[in-house]
């Protein structure tokens, strides 16, 4: 009886850290790690979404490599396209989506440019509503990108970012702090240990105390 249940909680955590694709979804050429979710009517283009990690709908995010623990608010885009507003006639997309219009094939070269500018998000980044990370970008461990900011440049891990272009409004933790949670490095512990601490990560002193 004993194996039987056993293996009913195996079979039930297998489950539970298997990724969740909501409706509406589109993956492409991506992978996702462990209890990642992906809510409804989001487009993922050649990117990686780390363990724990989720995007709450409506989400576009292209040619991006997204860390562990990274929570990501709804119509977040990262990596958008852009238009050849200075180097073509017309910047309709007709010029470099062709096909779908009849008029002959598709510029390969223009999607490669937005390829060879991926853009990276550290672990346990929070992006708020509406944000839009541009091509190129890396946003450090532990950032905040406020709602509706438009990141054009990097993020300083742990900082906070707001406004249009994106600037820094403050830090979240002092340097000393900061060094001590990247020595840690608390995000690549596994789930028994996570499991383990969870009552800690609710208590800042405590978890500095015993763990950094």
């Amino acid at each position: 009886m004993s194996d039987i249940i056993e293996a009913r909680q195996n079979n039930t955590e297998e489950r539970l850290a298997e990724p969740k694709i909501g409706v509406n979804v589109v993956i492409n050429q991506s992978s996702l790690g462990q209890y990642v979710h992906i809510s409804d009517d989001a487009i993922l283009e050649e990117s990686e979404i780390g363990d724990y990690s989720y995007t709450a709908g409506h989400n576009q995010i292209f040619y991006a490599s997204i860390g562990k623990f990274v929570s990501i608010a709804s119509y977040v885009r990262i990596n958008p396209g852009n238009h050849p507003t200075y180097n073509r006639i017309a910047q309709h997309h007709f010029t470099y989506r062709a096909s779908a219009y009849g008029l002959g094939e598709d510029d390969n070269a223009f999607f490669d440019w937005r390829r060879a500018h991926h853009v990276t998000v550290g672990h346990d980044v929070w992006v708020g509503h509406n944000a839009v990370i541009m091509p190129g970008v890396t946003v450090g461990n532990g950032a905040v990108i406020g709602t509706s900011a438009v990141v054009t440049k990097d993020v300083e891990p742990y900082s906070i970012v707001a406004g249009v272009a994106a600037k820094k409004i403050g830090m979240r933790f002092d340097d000393a702090l900061i060094e001590k949670i990247e020595r840690s490095q608390w995000w690549d512990w596994d789930h028994d240990t996570l499991k383990a601490r969870m009552a800690d990560f609710c208590d800042l002193d405590l978890f500095v105390e015993k763990y950094l």
